[in-house]
């Protein structure tokens, strides 16, 4: 049995959610030496997080937003966290609905997604940065 750990850092992104599924795999040759196992994906971020979607029609992602939006609106008047902008304490909620992890199977040296799934980083700021995602891989 074998362990990998690394970090990568996903390039910025505008607020939104991003397939990021080629960026991450591109960065991780070591999912290819791997036959049977698990990736586990973690972000190290409190105002993004990650989550596995529909990986082929983009208007899944511009609705997965806007309906986001809706549920954790700017400006709210009974927000108290407010110093860091009117896209923080929003961001935050999006993040702890959504989670700041996914795992995935690893099979024959390839993420075993379905289909029609990819990884999405959901950036819930305005302008985020680049994110840092923690991999932690075991199998054989």
């Amino acid at each position: 049995m074998a362990w990998i750990q690394k970090e990568i850092a996903l390039k910025p992104r505008a607020r939104g959610f991003h397939l990021v599924t080629d960026e991450i795999v591109r960065a991780l040759p070591e999912i290819g030496e791997i036959r049977v196992g698990v990736a586990h994906f973690f972000i190290q971020h409190t105002s993004a997080s990650l989550c596995i979607n529909e990986n082929a029609d983009p208007t899944v992602r511009t609705d997965l937003e806007r309906s986001f939006n809706e549920l954790a609106p700017e400006d709210a008047p009974y927000y108290v966290h407010t110093t860091e902008g009117p896209d923080d304490m929003p961001a935050h909620i999006k993040a702890a609905l959504i989670g700041t992890s996914v795992s995935v199977p690893i099979t024959d040296g390839r993420l075993n997604l379905g289909t029609w799934q990819g990884i999405y980083l959901c950036e819930h700021r305005d302008r985020g940065g680049s994110r840092r995602v923690v991999v932690t891989i075991s199998g054989e």
